[in-house]
């Protein structure tokens, strides 16, 4: 199939045909604008803001603020980047659609099993924790059960239909909201009020300045006396890991009942999330708890609330950490059936993995998707340390290599629509022309993707200076090999078949 003939049998819902001529299965644009807006932004908060958060304060202090305002810059005009493109050209499996359609097969196979691959590890992770929330309340009940169980029940969820997952991430998301609303209301409400804490320290945002080194305390990257680097820029490698999920945006394009209307208003809400999720909420926490007694034993959010006597927030933080781990997982494996069914329709993986059932759904995706995490469970439960320490570093990398092939892509995409061969209504229109018919606009787009390439090359250099993240970078030259070898691999035993 050609790159301009490429479809990837997106449909309106529909009812089956009738007598012995039934309509072809086909996906549905069943998600209505409060599930995208909804998915867009629990997307954005996760167990990395509710427990991850402790490790960048403590590499940065105060001034961590200013790295998630600088991470999420970053990621917005990545995810700015994809809309422009979703708008246009709404495909299911999106980067790697695009990847395939305006920049190379080879680009979309990297894409897409990249992408794939990421998701399973950041699965496989989500479900070898969720047995510890569980223990909370049922310490008996060993975490493989645990584990085996939501596996089962969030691939039944996604079996039923988009308007299904849809609906599961929209109460998913409520619930997250709701906590970390319900923390900042109580934190200011501490601070307004001046009621004491555990610490002895009084709850001012005064607190970001006057402590151990104020806003600054480990300047921008220096080395401690135990050999670790710290400082804003080390904590801007923590930061931007912890938007990952941010791009499920595009992946929702391909069945959006109204994506034009949607996905910019999804994409647009980025910016405001970043400022009250995560630098409203952390400001306001380290205002009431000090920043240096966040040592990541327990939640910061936990801190907050155990520091004025609300000692219920660990039970309560603890079930929404539950159904953020539901949520990662549902989205998790959405987005990977997906990506299987994108990469079938192109010919980069196997034809039966585009195969839908009656609700629109890639069956076989959703199930070879769920089949491999649990094999990657298992290696957790068996092999932790080789699952934590060389899995999760590719899945570490997976995102930036991610991020990189959509503003890689984004660059193609704008010179094909400029020499003519634009999708839909900007087929045909060559020039500034066609690019001036462009909908939802990259900001400053003949030099943003290069300066966020940029930006992602940065990343990379200073998680070299961190031995965990090290191994991340090392991995990463070893996955992008073991992809391109698939490729060639797959690509020579097309040609040579009878």
């Amino acid at each position: 199939m050609s790159k301009n003939t490429m479809h990837d049998g997106t449909a309106t819902a529909s009812r089956p045909g009738t007598g012995n001529t039934p309509a072809p299965a086909a996906l549905r644009k069943s998600l209505k604008n409060r599930h995208v807006q909804l998915i867009a932004l629990g997307g954005a908060i996760g167990t990395g803001l509710f427990y991850g958060s402790s490790e960048s304060i403590a590499l940065a202090g105060p001034s961590i603020l200013l790295a998630y305002l600088v991470g999420g810059l970053a990621i917005f005009m990545i995810v700015r980047a994809l809309g422009e493109m979703s708008v246009e050209d709404p495909r299911a499996g999106a980067f790697s659609y695009y990847a395939t359609r305006y920049w190379s097969k080879r680009a979309g196979f990297v894409s897409g099993w990249n992408y794939w691959f990421n998701y399973i590890l950041v699965s496989m992770v989500e479900l070898s924790v969720v047995g510890s929330f569980v223990n909370y309340w049922f310490p008996a009940i060993p975490q493989w059960v645990s584990a085996a169980v939501f596996l089962v029940v969030i691939a039944a969820m996604n079996l039923l239909g988009v308007s299904k997952f849809g609906e599961f991430e929209f109460w998913f998301a409520i619930i997250k909201i709701v906590a970390v609303i319900a923390m900042i209301v109580g934190g200011l409400a501490v601070l307004i009020a001046g009621l004491p804490t555990d610490s002895g320290v009084k709850a001012s945002f005064s607190n970001w300045f006057a402590l151990d080194g104020g806003v600054l305390p480990h300047g921008l990257l220096q080395q401690s006396a135990d050999g670790q680097w710290t400082g804003l820029l080390m904590a801007l490698v923590v930061v931007m890991f912890s938007f990952g999920g941010t791009e499920l945006i595009g992946i929702t394009a391909g069945e959006t009942e109204d994506p034009r209307r949607t996905i910019p208003r999804a994409t647009n809400g980025i910016i405001w999330r970043i400022l009250v999720f995560y630098i409203g909420a952390l400001g306001v926490i380290m205002a009431v708890v000090p920043w240096n007694t966040i040592d990541g034993t327990t939640s910061p959010f936990v801190q907050i609330f155990d520091s004025v006597g609300v000692h219920a927030a660990a039970g309560i933080l603890n079930f929404v950490c539950l159904t953020a781990v539901m949520s990662v997982y549902n989205s998790g494996l959405y987005a990977n059936s997906r990506m299987l069914y994108s990469l079938a329709r192109q010919g980069n993986a196997p034809e039966i993995l585009g195969k839908l059932n009656f609700h629109g759904v890639p069956v076989v995706g959703v199930l070879a998707s769920a089949a491999i995490t649990a094999l990657a469970v298992g290696v957790v439960f068996l092999w932790p340390d080789f699952a934590f320490n060389y899995l999760m570093s590719i899945a570490t990398i997976a995102g930036v290599i991610n991020w990189s092939m959509i503003m890689v892509t984004e660059i193609h995409f704008r010179r094909r629509v400029a020499a003519g061969d634009g999708p839909g209504e900007l087929a045909g229109l060559t020039g500034d022309e066609a690019l001036g018919r462009i909908h939802f606009k990259l900001p400053f787009a003949r030099v943003m993707p290069y300066v966020v390439l940029a930006f992602l090359a940065f990343v990379v250099v200073l998680m070299c200076f961190s031995s965990s993240y090290r191994v991340a970078v090392i991995a990463g030259v070893v996955w992008l090999a073991i992809l391109l070898t698939a490729y060639q691999v797959t690509q020579t035993r097309k040609t040579v078949r009878p």
